[in-house]
């Protein structure tokens, strides 16, 4: 009996130990809970967005202080050039004259006779050479047209001046019938001649001894009245064709430098007006002789 009543006591000790030990537990729990509240769960911090950057405006520059005080003096617009005191005008006559035409025909201004007389045609060329070149435009010439033109212009002879022309010789015989294009290399003039009849002559001059003009009996092939040679690129106005590429035509040049040059084979006329009423006079077909006479 004594060892069971020992186990008895063992156990009820140690159920006395455990309940102990739980009511121990308990308040000391509901000392806790009743003192103290959940600690709340830690919050992760966020990343906060990246600030969105509002749109630059552009400083307005202070306003500048150089210049003050200054008073600036309003921008004087350009006066056109005044016209100078006329030294030749419509009306005059003489040399001075001649040579005031004889120059504006070099550089293809004037187309006229060299007459000497101060015409509407003449005023109007002056007018165009002063338009040009940025000239009061009076159509009268002072001393700044003057000096501009004879720049532009070599001293004329007196055969350009007072237009002698070239004294024709005899007729060919074959420029005595029909329609002909009569063209004397001694005498350096063409004549359009009609059934022998002589209609009108012009100056000419040829082509250089390496490009010659040839000689002898041809007829016109085709006419060009603004024809522009695609050889030489240059301008053939009233261009009468009689052999190949060899032709009877205007020529700015020969105007401009007479017979300090050549053609490269033409027949050179200088008379445009001359040129320009010829071309409508010939046809296709109508002879074309050249010679000496």
């Amino acid at each position: 009996m004594t060892l069971l009543r020992r186990l008895v006591l063992g156990l009820l000790t140690a159920l006395v130990l455990v309940t102990a030990a739980v009511v121990g537990g308990l308040a000391v729990s509901g000392t806790t809970l009743g003192t103290h509240s959940a600690a709340p769960p830690v919050a992760r911090p966020v990343a906060a967005p990246a600030p969105v950057p509002a749109p630059s405006v552009p400083a307005r520059p202070a306003p500048s202080t150089e210049g003050q005080g200054v008073t600036r003096s309003p921008r004087t617009p350009v006066r056109p050039q005044e016209p100078g005191r006329p030294l030749l005008a419509p009306g005059a006559e003489g040399v001075k004259v001649r040579n005031l035409q004889a120059r504006l025909r070099q550089i293809a201004w004037y187309f006229g006779d060299v007459t000497g007389t101060y015409a509407e045609d003449t005023a109007e060329a002056v007018r165009g050479f002063q338009a040009k070149r940025g000239l009061p435009v009076t159509g009268s010439v002072d001393q700044r047209t003057l000096d501009r033109l004879h720049q532009m212009t070599t001293e004329p002879t007196r055969f350009d001046m007072y237009e002698q022309g070239n004294r024709p010789g005899p007729l060919d015989a074959r420029c005595k019938v029909g329609r002909v294009l009569c063209v004397d290399k001694s005498t350096r003039t063409l004549r359009w001649v009609v059934d022998g009849e002589v209609k009108k002559t012009v100056d000419v001059r040829f082509g250089a001894s390496y490009t010659p003009t040839r000689e002898g009996e041809f007829s016109v092939q085709y006419m060009s009245r603004n024809h522009v040679s695609s050889l030489y690129d240059s301008s053939m106005p009233f261009a009468m064709f009689f052999s190949g590429g060899q032709a009877v035509h205007y020529s700015s040049d020969f105007a401009a430098t007479g017979y300090a040059g050549a053609s490269h084979g033409c027949v050179n006329v200088r008379d445009y007006d001359a040129i320009a009423w010829l071309f409508d006079q010939v046809s296709v077909g109508d002879k074309v002789v050249v010679y000496w006479s």
